[in-house]
C-alpha cells in the first residue's frame, strides 16, 4: 500500500513539474514574440514618417498603418492579436510599394534601412510564432490528456490559444530589398 502512495505521490510531482514547464514556456514563446511586434511597432512609425515626406498624398495608407499599430498595441490576446497583425503585415507592405512609384523614396538610405530591419524582425516573428504555437500545442495536449488532466484541473492548468490568422486574410507578402 505505502509502494503504490509512492508512486502515485512521485506521479503528481512529476507531473505537475512538467505542467508548469510547458506553461512557463508557452509564456517565454507569448514574451519572444512581444518582443518582436514590439519591435515593429517601433519601426513603423519610423516608416510613415520616411514615406509620408515623399508620397504626402498617400494619406489613407499611412494612417491605415498607424491606426493597425495603435490597435495591436492594444490586444493582448493571441487570435485577435493574429488578426490585426496579419492587416498590419498587409498594410506595411502597401507603405513599402509606395517606393516603386516615388525614385527618391526608392533611393533613400533611411527607407532602405528600415526595410532590411523590417524583414528582419518579420523572419524573426515567424520563427517566434511557430514556436509559440509549438509550445501552445505541447501545453494543451498536457492538459488534456489522461491522467494529467486531473492534475491540471486541480491545479488550475488550463489550454492556451494559438498565435494565428485567418486563411482569408493571409496572402503572400512580397518584400523587395534594391
Amino acid at each position: 500500500m505505502l509502494l503504490i502512495a509512492a508512486i502515485v505521490a512521485v506521479w503528481l510531482v512529476f507531473s505537475y513539474n512538467r505542467l508548469v514547464r510547458l506553461r512557463n514556456q508557452v509564456r517565454t514563446a507569448w514574451a519572444d514574440i512581444d518582443v518582436q511586434l514590439t519591435r515593429r511597432h517601433d519601426l513603423v512609425p519610423q516608416l510613415v514618417a520616411a514615406v509620408s515626406g515623399y508620397a504626402s498624398h498617400e494619406k489613407t495608407v499611412l494612417q491605415a498603418v498607424t491606426d493597425l499599430r495603435s490597435q495591436a498595441l492594444a490586444l493582448k490576446s493571441p487570435a485577435q492579436l493574429g488578426e490585426i497583425e496579419t492587416a498590419l503585415d498587409q498594410a506595411v507592405s502597401r507603405v513599402l510599394a509606395l517606393k516603386e512609384a516615388y525614385p527618391d523614396l526608392k533611393a533613400s538610405e533611411n527607407f532602405s534601412q528600415l526595410q532590411r530591419d523590417l524583414v528582419k524582425v518579420e523572419e524573426t516573428l515567424q520563427y517566434a510564432r511557430r514556436f509559440y504555437n509549438g509550445a501552445v500545442r505541447d501545453l494543451n495536449d498536457g492538459v488534456q490528456r489522461v491522467p494529467d488532466v486531473v492534475i491540471a484541473r486541480s491545479f488550475g492548468f488550463s489550454s492556451a490559444e494559438f498565435y494565428q490568422a485567418r486563411d482569408d486574410e493571409r496572402p503572400s507578402v512580397q518584400v523587395k530589398l534594391q
